[in-house]
């Protein structure tokens, strides 16, 4: 819709039904990048597709991994996208070409690994029973820091029982979800202890350290000023908590307290949150349910549940808010799916033409006394002459969505797919013959580089089957 003919200041915050369906294969996860133009999904088997969500197509496709993706991070600029998957392995791309410019493998897999918000060159990972990493990718080769999970505990004069207790405790510690702070300073982790640590990435420890809850901490979000944290645990409750300035001088770590704001909770129904985010302003919060197929948003100031999205009869994962609009996205679980839930935008016909008054009912029409009376040609001509002489400007960018800040690189844009056939996203059900259809299977239709590592597979193994059989005649 033309951006004029919209009253997008005049709508609600939240969502409230299904505007598009979108699919390209069976989607695991879902990010937005900074500016809110681009939406990139990482599927089940190990590809990225990245969408333009002005025409729900699919902008480019990046095939690097073998096994399901499970995050996604996007850098400041959007320039480079980072994936990581469950066979171990974090890939950063570069969105001009769509090529892969490094490559990091682990020894686990990946829970999520999230891009430093000024520098795409580092990021910090969360892997599977194995502790987090922070990763330089400046250098030729990569950097790999191993960072702490142990909490920072305060009682150095305990006794030995207790020490040895507490060792055997942080043992058994382990990173399931990281972040940054706002400015990069920081990272904030969250353990399957329910702890949260603070650890500075330039010393690699942990320099404040606080319980939370009592459960495997799964999600941390901030809201884009950093002032506030979302986190989910198995615990059934989700919490936000009031994040202070990081960044200060006068930080003293011994007095550092990150209160308690807001508990969210399912209590009639005790349901469990696969994901959860904050909106464009951080006012609401949205989650997604366990074993349920319907979406929660509250309002964060008062704590309030105001709308449950009922969509399709699927249960959602992962659901990610538009950076800067009224928009959620979600992927199904079963059919995998992408549903974008948005709010339908009223007409605004008087943007283009000032004069132009909508009416509920017809009204009679009283007419202007001198609105039809015929002017002289040279009146007219002159001016007809006048409006041609005005200086109209057409390179100045429309600044009217107010997303261009100042970001770095921010005149970065995907180069125009040509390829049209790839633009398409897949469909669900493929036709077998005249009225017969069937289901598409995972493997199916995918090429690029594991394609055509499984035909030479498959033409090294040709010749030994056709010998054996030889052998056996």
């Amino acid at each position: 819709m033309n951006l004029l003919l919209s009253d997008d200041y005049l709508l609600q915050d939240y969502p409230e039904n299904i505007t598009n369906t979108i699919r390209s294969g069976h989607t695991t996860c879902l990010r937005f990048n900074r500016r809110g133009d681009y939406l990139a999904s990482g599927r089940v088997d190990g590809t990225v597709v990245v969408w333009d969500l002005d025409t729900m197509g699919v902008a480019q496709k990046l095939r690097g991994h073998r096994s399901a993706i499970t995050s996604l991070s996007w850098s400041r600029c959007g320039r480079y996208l980072l994936s990581a998957c469950q066979g171990w392995r974090a890939v950063l791309w570069d969105l001009q070409d769509g090529t892969r410019c490094r490559e990091v493998r682990f020894r686990a897999p990946i829970y999520t690994a999230e891009m430093h918000p000024w520098n795409h060159n580092l990021f910090v990972a969360s892997v599977f029973d194995e502790p987090p990493s922070l990763v330089d990718m400046s250098d030729a080769n990569d950097v790999k820091h191993t960072l702490p999970s142990a909490p920072k505990r305060t009682n150095i004069d305990a006794d030995a029982a207790t020490k040895e207790k507490q060792a055997k405790e942080d043992a058994k510690q382990m990173t399931t979800a990281t972040v940054w702070s706002a400015t990069g300073d920081h990272i904030l982790a969250g353990t399957n202890k329910g702890r949260l640590n603070l650890i500075d990435p330039k010393t690699h420890d942990i320099i404040w350290s606080e319980k939370i809850c009592s459960s495997v901490v799964t999600t941390l979000r901030l809201t884009g000023s950093g002032r506030e944290l979302l986190v989910n645990s198995q615990d059934r409750i989700i919490r936000t908590f009031h994040v202070p300035n990081l960044s200060a001088d006068n930080l003293d770590l011994d007095t550092l307290q990150m209160p308690l704001e807001h508990k969210f909770q399912d209590v009639v129904n005790r349901l469990s949150w696969n994901h959860v985010t904050f909106s464009a302003t951080g006012e609401y919060v949205a989650a997604s349910t366990y074993n349920n197929h319907e979406l929660y948003i509250w309002e964060r100031n008062h704590g309030s549940l105001v709308r449950m999205l009922e969509g399709p009869k699927e249960e959602q994962g992962v659901i990610e808010w538009h950076p800067h609009r009224a928009m959620l996205a979600a992927c199904g679980l079963e059919t995998g799916r992408i549903y974008i839930w948005s709010v339908t935008s009223p007409q605004r016909w008087s943007a283009l033409a000032p004069d132009f008054a909508e009416v509920e009912e017809n009204v009679e029409y009283i007419e202007r006394e001198d609105e039809f009376d015929i002017h002289p040609q040279e009146e007219i001509n002159k001016r007809r002459l006048d409006a041609e002489d005005e200086d109209i400007e057409v390179l100045a960018i429309d600044s009217r969505k107010g997303y261009d800040e100042d970001i770095g690189d921010a005149d970065f844009r995907m180069p125009v797919l040509f390829d049209l056939g790839a633009s398409d996203s897949e469909e669900e059900f493929v036709a077998v013959s005249t009225g017969t259809v069937r289901r598409r299977s995972l493997g199916e239709g995918q090429d690029g580089e594991d394609a055509e590592e499984d035909k030479t597979m498959v033409a090294k193994k040709a010749p030994a089957s056709k010998g054996a059989r030889a052998r056996r005649r």
